[in-house]
């Protein structure tokens, strides 16, 4: 029987163990450009058998919180690639995760000022982060344009342009495309935020095509086995929600298990929530039957609210990677504690978003 600490294969990646460092915004990279603090920090947790960034803006449009990192400049990528060194002289594996955020966005944040795009234009109750006076505020996102159909092949391009930086130029081990949590990929996902009417909208091939066009492209770029991607079916982060999302994500991973990807990472109910919603049920053992029945090899990822009891039953029941969110920012040591079963320190939640090194890379490991 495998357990959390034996090493697993996924796709093109050998990893020393099945504990991943799921991605997690923490609003320290001004101009959108990763430092020598982000180098560090990743550092830190190079024991986990991977890490995922930080979401990673794709282009300048596909910018939603300030200070938050992209893979769309030349600065960007020189400053990922120190990052890169940083892990892989640690002996860590580290993928970027690929972000648009669509609607989940702000005029001040977009090129020109524009309106944010989405498939529709329907505004996303929630908010986002903009730094005022250097201390970062949540803010209403703004109200956001439809997509033309004209526009959408130059999003695909850039999802394949900055999946092939990464790995090519920035030496990323691979990428992970965020088609969760209510981002742009979710957003024509669901039925909520999607009313188009063209061949992006209505059926659940129209409304899942775009995200299977990116996932193409970043394939043909890097490899399916050094590409995974992120799914949330249920969770009602960021104002999305489907009619009927059961169907919906078995056919998106029908279709993604002919692709020979590195992994399907699922959040399983609200992200950093509960995990199941008492409206919105959800058979997860339905979908990754679904996924394997279609002939998906990749390895399987599931995310959301796991401890050590509740991680060593998961990999024990087949799921193949368990990836921790919160407990990897105050425990960059997490893999060794969760080895000798010893306690975990807390999180700062006043230094999650934005700052220096306080509640980012001065928490303490054991001796």
């Amino acid at each position: 029987m495998p357990s959390l600490f034996d090493p697993v294969k996924a796709g093109d990646l050998q990893l020393a163990n099945r504990i991943v460092m799921a991605p997690l915004t923490r609003n320290r990279s001004p101009n959108a450009i990763p430092n020598d603090l982000t180098a560090t920090y990743y550092a830190q947790r190079a024991t986990a058998g991977l890490l995922i960034t930080e979401a990673t803006a794709i282009s300048h449009q596909g910018q939603g919180y300030a200070d938050v990192p992209g893979l769309y400049g030349t600065e960007q990528l020189d400053g990922w690639k120190k990052v890169t060194n940083a892990v892989h002289a640690k002996g860590g594996k580290i993928v970027v995760q690929l972000w648009h955020v669509g609607r989940v966005s702000h005029t001040e944040l977009q090129p020109d000022g524009g309106q944010p795009v989405a498939p529709s234009a329907i505004a996303a109750k929630t908010k986002t982060v903009l730094i005022k006076d250097g201390v970062p505020t949540f803010v209403e996102t703004s109200m956001p344009r439809a997509l033309d159909a004209s526009e959408l092949p130059g999003i695909v391009h850039a999802y394949q342009a900055a999946a092939r930086n990464a790995v090519e130029t920035a030496g990323f081990d691979g990428v992970e495309l965020h088609g969760a949590n209510g981002y742009l990929l979710d957003q024509f996902l669901k039925t909520g935020s999607n009313k188009r009417t063209d061949d992006y909208g209505g059926s659940i091939e129209n409304r899942a095509r775009l995200l299977l066009e990116a996932t193409r492209a970043v394939v043909d770029a890097v490899g399916g086995g050094r590409t995974g991607i992120r799914l949330s079916p249920v969770t009602p982060a960021n104002d999305v929600v489907d009619d009927d999302p059961q169907p919906l994500f078995e056919y998106v991973v029908r279709q993604l298990a002919t692709m020979n990807l590195a992994y399907i990472h699922i959040i399983e109910g609200a992200t950093g929530g509960p995990r199941e919603i008492d409206d919105r049920p959800f058979d997860y053992e339905a979908l990754k039957t679904a996924y394997r029945e279609a002939g998906g090899k990749g390895a399987w990822m599931v995310n959301n609210g796991y401890d050590k009891p509740l991680a060593d039953e998961a990999v024990k029941e087949g799921d193949d990677l368990v990836a921790f969110g919160k407990p990897f920012i105050a425990n960059p040591d997490l893999v060794r504690r969760l080895r000798e079963n010893a306690p975990l320190n807390a999180v700062d939640k006043a230094t999650m978003y934005g700052g220096g090194a306080k509640g980012y890379t001065d928490y303490p490991t054991l001796a």
